[in-house]
């Protein structure tokens, strides 16, 4: 239609193999549980916050949150 225009963000579909989710599920786990207990350096966070040092808490909120997602999708 002429003159009209569409905003907005388009999601691509990601996937993985089943033994690959598993896995992801684990590590997330465990980073939570590590950024939690602050058993991660502020250089390690850091260095998986692209240079920026991220929440220690919301981080392990973060992976928590998206392993229990990934565990109860397989």
């Amino acid at each position: 239609m002429p003159g009209s225009m569409t905003l907005g963000h388009t999601d691509t579909l990601v996937m993985l193999s089943h033994d690959d989710a598993e896995r992801l599920s684990g590590l997330l786990a465990g980073l939570s549980a590590m950024a939690a207990s602050g058993r991660l350096s502020t250089e390690q966070l850091a260095a998986m916050g692209s240079g920026e040092a991220p929440d220690r808490a919301e981080l392990a909120t973060w992976s928590r949150t998206l392993a229990g997602y990934l565990r109860d999708h397989l």
